[in-house]
């Protein structure tokens, strides 16, 4: 018998939307130990040096796929009886998805935007349109959208007819596009007087408990891990980014936690980058 999930996704790939099974938290399943810290390449759709020739479902978004014969293939097979939900890639089928986290966000929604097709989630609602744009996530208090580089669960057709994206929503995107960048970006550690290592407001325990919270609030994360993560490197950044002793590997450390939670490299530079704008850092 074929599993619920994979039935789902084979008939959402014969209608053109790129799928990917979910694991436990709602997150991609991570890399194989052959694609660890992007050692394969990357996939051709990454933007990266490649092709990766993994065969599995380890490349997050960039995994998703329209090819049935890859997606009830052997190797994805264990990835589908161990799925939660599945994801799909928005931008890869030309959609975007506003992504409304809560009720002030859909309130919003209904006097800033046009109507569209609506599909209720856990705590809001997905409204999604046709056109893709680049993702971002925290475009205002509790709307992230999920449209190119980005994947979304399928919880449904949901109701009302699929309208053109608006100008609305690009301005979001567009008011501070994030860079992209494959690697990490590095930290300048300035020079103090006399050698010091803490923090000139605090200690260096501060630090290493405050490191330590933020890798554990990422890994407890059991849903919205993107804005999680975003918000996390926002957090840290805010207390630390100045003063000169947020060093490479605290940074290292942070971006270890979110991977494990299915995020690729690629987007955890994206959200530390735009940290790092939206504090002028």
């Amino acid at each position: 018998m074929i599993p619920a999930h994979l039935r789902t996704a084979l008939n959402l790939a014969a209608t053109g939307v790129p799928v990917l099974p979910l694991h436990r938290g709602k997150v991609p399943f991570g890399n194989c130990p052959a694609c660890a810290g992007n050692a394969c390449g990357g996939r051709p759709n990454m933007k990266t040096a490649g092709p990766c020739r993994c065969p599995g479902v380890c490349h997050a978004w960039a995994a998703a796929t329209t090819d049935p014969a890859v997606i009830a293939s052997p190797s994805w097979a264990a990835a589908w009886r161990q799925a939660v939900c599945v994801g799909y890639h928005p931008g890869g089928a030309g959609l975007t998805v506003v992504d409304l986290d809560n009720t002030d966000a859909i309130t919003w929604a209904r006097t800033a935007l046009p109507a569209t097709r609506v599909v209720p989630t856990t705590r809001g609602e997905h409204w999604i349109y046709e056109g893709a744009v680049t993702s971002r996530n925290s475009v205002r208090p509790g709307v992230d959208i999920k449209s190119s580089m980005a994947y979304a669960r399928y919880l449904g057709p949901g109701t009302g007819t699929l309208t053109a994206l608006p100008d609305t929503v690009r301005a979001l995107v567009a008011k501070a596009p994030a860079p992209v960048r494959p690697t990490p970006p590095a930290i300048t550690v300035p020079a103090r007087a006399g050698g010091a290592e803490c923090c000139p407001h605090r200690t260096p325990a501060y630090l290493a408990r405050g490191i330590a919270m933020a890798e554990q609030h990422i890994t407890e994360a059991r849903s919205a891990v993107h804005a999680t993560v975003y918000r996390t490197f926002l957090a840290v950044l805010s207390r630390h980014g100045r003063c000169g002793c947020l060093t490479d590997a605290h940074m290292t450390r942070l971006f270890a936690a979110a991977q494990a939670k299915g995020e690729t490299a690629r987007h955890c530079a994206d959200a530390w980058t735009n940290a790092r704008t939206t504090l002028g850092l």
